[in-house]
């Protein structure tokens, strides 16, 4: 048998799954999925493995409610929670979602302590901050998926705005993954070209503004679940510049110990993505108008910490 990477996913909702799907038909790596509903695993697992005989993909894919099937994965990612329904903020989710990640990953770790984990579950800065305290990790092999996201819903809305393809946009999104992000126009470009060159203060205005929305527009939108094509993607980008060492840069909910003039939180920032996690936080040079949106950002995280640390 080939020594393949392996990444357990812990949930098995629309996130786990349709990240379980793309890591098959790329053929990244082999996969675990994890459920207390050990029948729903297996079901999906199963019928992800027979549309392999369609996509031509070889990779291995279980499901199981036993994490000794998940040992010495490479990649652990974190699905597993209630979704956000209308009218719910991220933070609504706090205690049930605390709860179930920390009955979860210890037991995950217990059996493959070198992998890295990327979080999915919301509210996502303080899970991740959770993970970190529940597995006894270093903070840099613990990551919050959410600035890739974020960034993507960014990228995505200025290419719509202009007519473009999303592909000549880059740009990036920093601070929580909630109403309180900070999307930093001054770093968005249409290949090489300033946005602020392209488009309105106003028209911008909104763009940030839909951006720190995004998430909550598709929720109304289904009325009964939330996003999961685009989280999947990019939590995917995220496992393959791991497992291929590719040093990329990706914005996600990194550990600050002492950049941007915050420490002991989880928060979306620059970061060098490659075998170890988190090889490089990136500092930008920020105005004082961002860095106090950051603070802000950064203030509301810190809070739900300390919420979090009264309920548990």
């Amino acid at each position: 048998m080939l020594n393949r990477p392996k990444v357990t996913i812990i949930g098995t909702g629309n996130v786990g799954s349709a990240l379980a799907q793309r890591l098959l038909t790329q053929n990244i790596a082999n996969v675990v999925l994890v459920d207390v509903l050990v029948g729903k695993a297996a079901g999906i697992a199963l019928d992800l493995y027979q549309a392999g005989a369609v996509e031509s993909y070889d990779r291995e894919v279980i499901g199981t409610d036993q994490y000794a099937d998940t040992a010495n994965s490479d990649v652990i990612v974190v699905t597993a929670g209630v979704p956000r329904k209308p009218g719910m903020d991220r933070n609504d989710l706090l205690r049930i979602n605390a709860q179930i990640v920390t009955t979860s990953v210890p037991q995950a770790i217990a059996v493959s302590p070198e992998a890295i984990v990327i979080v999915v579950t919301n509210p996502l800065d303080v899970i991740t901050y959770l993970t970190w305290q529940v597995s006894g990790l270093p903070p840099q092999r613990v990551i919050g998926m959410a600035g890739a996201l974020d960034t993507a819903r960014f990228q995505s809305f200025i290419a719509q705005e202009l007519n473009i393809s999303s592909v000549d946009v880059r740009a990036i999104v920093m601070g929580g993954h909630g109403d309180l992000m900070v999307p930093l126009p001054r770093y968005a470009s249409v290949n090489g070209i300033p946005l602020t060159e392209l488009l309105s203060a106003k028209v911008i205005a909104g763009l940030l503004e839909r951006t720190r929305h995004g998430g909550a527009e598709i929720v109304q939108l289904l009325q009964t679940g939330s996003a999961y094509f685009a989280p999947a993607a990019a939590t995917h980008e995220m496992i393959e510049a791991i497992l291929s060492d590719r040093g990329r840069i990706i914005p996600a909910s990194a550990y600050l110990s002492g950049e941007y003039g915050l420490a002991n939180l989880f928060m979306g920032v620059p970061i060098k993505v490659g075998k170890n996690g988190v090889e490089q936080v990136l500092e930008l040079k920020l105005t004082s108008q961002e860095l106090e949106l950051l603070e802000a950002s950064a203030q509301a995280i810190l809070a739900n910490i300390a919420e979090l640390s009264r309920s548990i």
